[in-house]
């Protein structure tokens, strides 16, 4: 059985997505800049057992833009997940996310823990660990500070240089040195970034988040610090974690089993932040001996 490319209407939006298998639905969410193709190995691999089912998330690639940043906001990429998620379910469901994909997982799992079987997060940290880090933790907020030029109204300009190779070289200068982003890899990304409005779309996440980065580090700051009982998940979670990001630090596992209850960690200590790409085998295996044990 071959991956198939496909559209359907959710949340008043047309997506886009890939698709291969039958069975108990995997749906998988991306993160920027990447879209639904940077889980084609997950979506080939866990298609033989289950419904593996990859979107690209509003405002990527080939699904609908819609305008202006409120459009954005992390309750409507919410209802996004819950209305893609019926479309092929309407049984629990495994959610398995990475970086901004991994964000909007953390707020569904918040908002529809009924929905989940199981949640698998790479590399995306959980709100309260990261609002915590961009308080107390110098490092981390230097590393974010990439978000701040996101948020700006210039920064399509900037990433858009030379055909996307500024974009290229901030995402995946890594993934190119080592020879794991192909020539085809880079075509493609290309392609997606230059859909009408799709660059735009991406950033306006970060430009509709809630979060902000302060512009430097304030040794008298205190973390602020989220209801242990509100933001917490009891769902079976597990995260893995790549420790060579250089944009999300490792501290920010520190002190998750605090808002999940049932929580799992796996780290890689040679993956950078794209550890889905890096290390697909691993992910891949990873993910399937947890979805594989049973259900408490």
């Amino acid at each position: 059985m071959e991956i198939k490319s496909s559209f359907c209407q959710a949340n008043k939006l047309r997506f886009h997505y890939i698709e291969k298998g039958k069975g108990p639905l995997i749906l998988f969410l991306h993160g920027f800049p990447e879209f639904s193709y940077s889980w084609r190995k997950q979506v080939d691999y866990f298609g033989e057992k289950y419904h593996a089912v990859a979107p690209d998330m509003r405002g990527y690639n080939l699904s609908d833009k819609p305008e202006g940043v409120e459009a954005y906001h992390i309750k409507n990429i919410i209802a996004d997940i819950e209305a893609l998620s019926r479309q092929f379910s309407d049984r629990k469901f495994t959610l398995v996310a990475h970086d901004w994909g991994g964000a909007a997982a953390w707020a569904f799992a918040l908002a529809h823990q009924e929905r989940l079987e199981r949640m698998i997060i790479l590399n995306g940290p959980h709100p309260a660990t990261f609002l915590r880090e961009l308080c107390i933790n110098e490092a981390q907020i230097e590393a974010s500070q990439y978000i701040r030029m996101f948020r700006t109204p210039e920064a399509e300009v900037q990433l858009l240089k030379g055909n996307c190779e500024w974009l290229l070289n901030f995402a995946f200068g890594d993934l190119e040195k080592s020879g794991v982003l192909t020539e085809d890899d880079r075509l493609a990304y290309i392609n997606a970034w230059r859909q009408p409005g799709a660059l735009t779309g991406g950033l306006n996440w970060y430009r509709a988040s809630a979060i902000g980065v302060p512009e430097a580090f304030d040794p008298q700051a205190k973390p602020i610090i989220l209801d242990k009982e509100t933001y917490k998940i009891s769902i079976p979670t597990l995260v893995i974690w790549g420790e060579k990001d250089t944009a999300l630090l490792p501290q920010l596992l520190d002190g998750l089993e605090d808002y999940v209850s049932d929580l799992t960690i796996k780290k890689i200590p040679q993956a950078n932040h794209w550890v889905v790409q890096e290390y697909p085998d691993i992910v891949n295996q990873y993910i399937n001996e947890f979805i594989a044990e049973p259900s408490a």
